[in-house]
């Protein structure tokens, strides 16, 4: 989608802010003891009561309102009966639609204590996520996006999940351009325009380089590959002559 209105920039920071602020709640409430289930059920309620719906139940009948993916699970984990633990990583993923428009936001959370190796590796995810913000201008390449992150991940010794890639949002959860890579891809040729809406989302990892089904019936869940502990952090924004405007902030 490219905005073209000050009414679609402000329904697009409406759910946006919905969808930080499910994301927001489930963290506070995330501590060893509780499902992933309630966690959830947490982030429904805000969702609900603010008249928005879970954007993968609505375009994908996904059994849950968000992903919640935990541990050896990299992505499109489905909330249940699993309790969570000290020591899990924890990835929640929330994406919600409001008056026809999408917002799509996640990040990864260590239950302490954890190994000081995964402490960095969040906060390394987090850096790698603002490493691809700082691409963002109209008229430069998408590529410079994957490129930088890449370079980012190179230096500091981890590895990239190459087939989850970010993609455009707005009056559809994936809409043009789809599939914009986090990663260096050198087939990646297109611009971004003024008013571009879409999402930045690398997943860095201690060794995983793809995400894959795990079986078992499960066909949602995708596990990394090799198994590595994988963090995931994304924000929706706006291409702008001042750079990006995120979209999915609390405040």
């Amino acid at each position: 989608m490219v905005i073209s209105t000050e009414y679609e920039l402000a329904k697009l920071k409406d759910i946006g802010k919905l969808c930080a602020q499910a994301m927001d709640n489930m963290a506070k409430a995330l501590e060893p003891g509780i499902t992933t289930r309630e966690l959830d059920d947490i982030g429904r309620k805000v969702l609900e009561d603010n008249g928005a719906q879970s954007a993968p139940e609505l375009c994908y009948q996904f059994p849950a309102a968000t992903c919640i993916s935990v541990n050896e699970e990299v992505a499109h984990g489905i909330p249940g009966d699993r309790v969570i633990k000290a020591g899990d990583l924890v990835n929640i993923d929330v994406s919600a639609m409001k008056d026809g428009f999408f917002g799509d936001t996640g990040a990864s959370y260590a239950v302490p204590p954890v190994k000081r190796e995964i402490e960095k590796l969040c906060r390394d995810g987090r850096r790698a996520l603002w490493t691809g913000l700082q691409q963002v201008r109209p008229g430069k390449p998408l590529a410079g996006i994957g490129n930088a992150i890449g370079t980012f991940a190179k230096k500091n010794r981890y590895t990239l999940i190459t087939n989850l890639s970010s993609h455009g949002i707005g009056l559809t959860l994936h809409d043009e351009p789809t599939e914009i890579p986090t990663w260096p891809d050198k087939s990646e040729r297109r611009t971004m325009q003024e008013g571009l809406v879409f999402t930045i989302e690398p997943f860095l990892s201690l060794g995983a380089e793809w995400a894959e089904d795990g079986g078992n019936g499960d066909v949602w869940t995708l596990y990394s590959d090799p198994r590595a502990p994988t963090v995931q952090y994304e924000h929706t924004i706006v291409a702008t002559r001042n750079g990006p405007v995120i979209l999915t902030l609390v405040d």
